[in-house]
Formats: structure tokens, sequence, C-alpha cells
């Protein structure tokens, strides 16, 4: 039987971070749960990652390169959270490296999301209205006070703060106006001279200063004006607090539904909303409310794993890949492949998440990425495993047998249906039997067999 406080924070880890091997796992269990959301919430408390080392040994400017680092980030830091909320405001802030091709300014805009992700929602706000990828996406260096585009001020209000059926088409107009003279300093061109970056450049000469009503407020606005007005906003804290819900606990409609849908779960949202406006808007207080509430941690198996949850999570199973070495880019392809192109979402909406993760073609994908990670018996983690079960020194039953690799793979939650087809494998081989001078045993090949069948099976697909 597992360990109910391992399970949990396995569960924890999964969503809050990318899962954990079996030593690290239980280190963080040993700190109690608590203990751990509170880690997990001050990443600043944990050492940087060692930059320098993924830069020697990723060579490259382009984005297969800047994936497989963020990859390895996310396999080897110790501030986990910190890459989990950054994969969030990408879905969320959603900006194509494809339309600007310019990888400076894609990679700075995760690096921003690192550095205030876990601020307030004013901050985060006001930083992405100044990062010169969202600027170029949405065409806001294309915003003049005397020709005025409104695709940011619209998608701020639609897609990145209050959702659609909150505001008026003279408050897009007004919110545009606002960010008048929000630019980017141009870079020197890609070739022959290589990557260069851009800053935020804000141009006073070309800003609508002139008074504006926005959201039933009058004043001569500027943009910081505006996302301070929009962070106040009930319908801002709904949209949010939803967001963090369909990410972190349960998978949600996609957004372009909500309108019409309610949440999931409305008091969870409620819920959430609450730690919102009790903290100001603090990211960081409304995590720790997500992750300590009884709705989160009853949550497991109702996410359907990213690409990107499914990639990481399978390598720090298998616990390769602690140091860089090539074949990093292989797993940046294996996560487009499923549907998830880093640094490049599909449109301003981001990824459609849940059961849209899976289709004919990614499922295989997925499976049988899985269960060739989990093959080789002389990688570190299912080493573990083979050694823990070996340990015991005597013949394991076939049920126990099952119900360690899900303890030491995981934990993993299994339906009783796929326990009984794991149970009905173990039942065909006997009692688990490793080879010793006394006798012959087939036990490694056995305990990897179980493990590639635990990943193969449908509810390794959530999280």
């Amino acid at each position: 039987m597992t360990d109910g406080n391992l399970a949990l924070t396995a569960h924890l880890l999964r969503r809050a971070g990318f899962g954990a091997g079996r030593e690290e796992l239980e280190q963080y269990a040993a700190m109690g749960y608590e203990e751990v959301v509170e880690a997990l919430v001050h990443p600043e408390r944990q050492p940087e990652d060692d930059l320098d080392i993924l830069d020697r040994y990723y060579e490259g400017e382009g984005v297969p390169s800047a994936a497989a680092k963020w990859i390895y980030r996310m396999v080897n830091t110790r501030r986990p959270l910190q890459e989990k909320i950054a994969l969030f405001w990408h879905h969320v802030f959603a900006t194509g490296w494809a339309k600007s091709e310019h990888g400076p300014a894609s990679f700075s805009q995760i690096d921003t999301f690192r550095r205030v992700g876990m601020s307030d929602v004013r901050t985060i706000l006001i930083e992405l209205s100044r990062d010169p990828a969202m600027i170029f996406w949405l065409d806001n260096n294309e915003n003049h006070k005397t020709e005025i585009n409104e695709n940011y001020g619209r998608e701020l209000l639609e897609l990145f703060s209050m959702g659609v059926g909150n505001y008026t088409e003279d408050d897009i107009k007004n919110a545009a106006r606002a960010f008048t003279g929000w630019t980017f300093s141009q870079p020197i061109p890609l070739y022959p001279f290589g990557h260069y970056p851009t800053r935020f450049v804000y141009r006073e000469d070309d800003h609508d200063d002139s008074e504006k009503q926005f959201l039933g407020e009058r004043g001569r606005f500027n943009g910081e004006d505006i996302v301070e007005i929009v962070a106040r906003q009930p319908a801002t804290a709904r949209f949010i607090s939803r967001h963090l819900y369909n990410f972190f606990v349960a998978d949600e409609p996609q957004v372009s539904a909500w309108e019409q849908l309610p949440p999931r779960d409305p008091e969870a949202v409620e819920s959430l909303m609450e730690a919102y406006f009790d903290s100001d808007g603090d990211m960081r207080a409304i995590l720790r409310a997500l992750f300590n509430s009884d709705f989160f941690k009853t949550s497991q198996s109702k996410k359907v794993k990213s690409p990107t949850e499914l990639v990481a999570g399978t390598i720090k199973l298998v616990g390769t890949h602690r140091f860089p070495r090539p074949g990093m880019i292989d797993y940046a392809g294996a996560v487009t492949l499923m549907g998830q192109a880093l640094f490049d979402p599909p449109t301003v909406e981001g990824w459609h998440t849940g059961k849209e993760w899976i289709d004919g073609g990614t499922l295989n994908e997925r499976v049988n990425f899985a269960v060739n990670e989990v093959s080789d018996a002389a990688k570190p983690g299912v080493r573990l495993i083979i050694d823990r079960l070996e340990s015991q020194g005597e013949p394991i039953a076939p049920e126990r047998f099952v119900e360690r690799c899900l303890d030491l793979a995981g934990p993993v939650s299994v339906n009783d249906e796929t326990r009984t087809g794991l149970v009905r494998y173990a039942e065909s081989g006997g009692p688990l039997k490793f080879a010793s001078e006394a006798q012959p045993g087939d036990g490694e090949s056995r305990v990897v067999r179980m493990i590639q069948l635990i990943v193969a099976s449908r509810d390794y697909q959530f999280a």
C-alpha cells in the first residue's frame, strides 16, 4: 500500500513541477506537505540554475536548442514551480516565434515569466505589455496616436485578463489608445551578424494623452492605468482563477467556451478569487491557497498531461540527463510531435488542452516515447526500482509485484481495469524471482516489462 503522504507529495510535484525521481520524492515527502508547498512558492530560497553550463553544452540560437535547454531546466531545476509557472504564462499569454522569427525576444519572454510569474497580476500584465515579443506578436508597434491598432488592447481584455463579455468595444478602443507609444527598439538584422536583443521603448510623442473612458472610469490613461483598472475587476480574478484551475487542478473546456459554460468546480474558482482579492492579486498567495486546498489534493487523474509534462516527467522517472549530454534536442522534437511546440503556440489562444492533447497519432507518440524511455534497465530510475524489489531477498507474489511497481514508478494511481491487466501479466510469470547463485531468475526483465506496461496505460496519461 502506497504511503498517503508520499502519494500526495508526488501529486503536488507533478502539478507544481514536472514530477520527481523516487529519491527526490522521498526527500520532499520527509519535509511534510505544507513545507513542500512553501518551498515551491519560494523558489528564491534555492540556488539559480547553472546557465553557463547549458550554453556551453547546448550551443545554437534557434528554437530547437532553446526548447532543449528549457526541458533540461524543467528536469533538473531546484526551482520546479518557477519553470512550471513560466509554462503556465506561456500558455495564457501565447506568443509565437513563427511570426517574428526573432529568437532573443521569444526566449527573453520566458525569462520574464520566470522573473515575475509569481509576483502580482499588475506587475505581470505591465511586464507583458512591455515585452518586445508580445508587442510584435500583437502589433502594438503599429499602434500610433494618429492610427490606432486595437490588436493588443483587444487580446489584453479578451484572452489575457477578463474574458469575453466583460467589456465593450469602446473599452477596447480606449485601451488601445492608452498603449500608443509602447513599442521596441529595432534589433540589428539577423544576418550576417547573428542574434541581437531588442528592448522596450516608450515614445511619448506617439502616445495619445487625451482623456479616455475605460470600464466606467475616466482619465488621461496610459498603459499602466489600464492594467491597474483591469487588475481590480472581479472578471479578471475569475478569469485568472479559472486558468489556474485548468492548468494545475483539472481540465476545463477550452477558453473560447468559457462565456457559455460555467466552471467545472465553481466553488473552487470562487475560493481562488477570494485568495486573489485577499492578497491584492499576489500569485504566490493564490498558488499557496490552491495547493493547500482539498479540491487540489483530491484532483489526481483529472488532468491530461501536456506533452511537456509527459516528456519531462518521464525523464525524471528514469533519472537520465542529470548533466548536459547529446539527445536533449530530440526531446524537444518529441514534445513538438505530440502537439506542443515550445516557443510557438499555434494561436493567441494558446494550446487546446485536456483531451484535445490526445488523438490517434499523438497517443501513439506519447505511449511509444514513455515505453522506450523505461526500456533500459541500466537507467538510474529503472535500476532503483529493480534494486529495491530485489533487496527484499525473497520471491514477490504477483499482486505485491504490481503494487510495488506502481508505487515506485510514481506512485501511479490506476483504475481497476488497468490493475487487473497488470496483475494478469504478473501472474503469468508466477512470483517475481531474481537470479542468484542458487537459482536462475528473470526478475530484472519482468520489472522492466511491468514498468513499460504501466507507462503504456491510460492512467499514465493523466497527471
